[in-house]
């Protein structure tokens, strides 16, 4: 894609200081790293976002990762490796193209902003519509069957616990 500077990057048009690269994966340092060893992975071919990206691509850069993931852990020996991914400007993806960063955290360094949030227990009554309506959206066999096991679950939920007197 003409002003894409990741396109420009897989071209060699613009440098980047290279981590990995595979047919179809380049993996380089992010040049405004949250943390040491921040990297980046994207498929060499244009695509903006997860809506947009092959089947072959995600599996390939996912594939990519696993391997990059092992040599951060080798390289830096962290505490652990967010693997973060962006799809579209209300999220605050600024490059659009497709890329996953990977950031490690050493046991020493600073809280991931990324990995800290507080843990609140949702609404699951709203959980499930929502979860329904995705499942719906989804269309496929298996998910209608998960459609079922949904009313199931709303079924078991309605009826009395096992030696409780019916009403009436």
């Amino acid at each position: 894609m003409g002003d894409c500077v990741f396109c420009k990057i897989v071209e060699g048009t613009l440098p980047c200081i290279k981590v990995y690269e595979d047919d179809r994966v380049l993996a380089f340092a992010d040049i405004n790293p949250i943390s040491e060893g921040h990297t980046l992975l994207i498929p060499k071919a244009h695509a903006e976002n997860i809506w947009e990206i092959s089947a072959e691509d995600i599996s390939a850069v996912a594939l990519a990762a696993r391997k990059v993931a092992a040599a951060i852990r080798k390289a830096l020996n962290p505490s652990g490796v967010a693997a973060l991914q962006l799809n579209g400007r209300g999220v605050d993806q600024v490059v659009m193209h497709y890329h996953l960063h990977l950031v490690p955290r050493t046991a020493d360094g600073p809280p991931l902003p990324v990995t800290s949030w507080t843990l609140t227990p949702g609404d699951m009554p709203a959980i499930r519509r929502t979860a329904e309506r995705i499942a719906t959206a989804l269309g496929s066999p298996r998910h209608r069957r998960q459609r079922r096991t949904f009313a199931c679950i709303r079924m078991a939920a309605a009826m009395p616990a096992p030696g409780t007197p019916p009403d009436g």
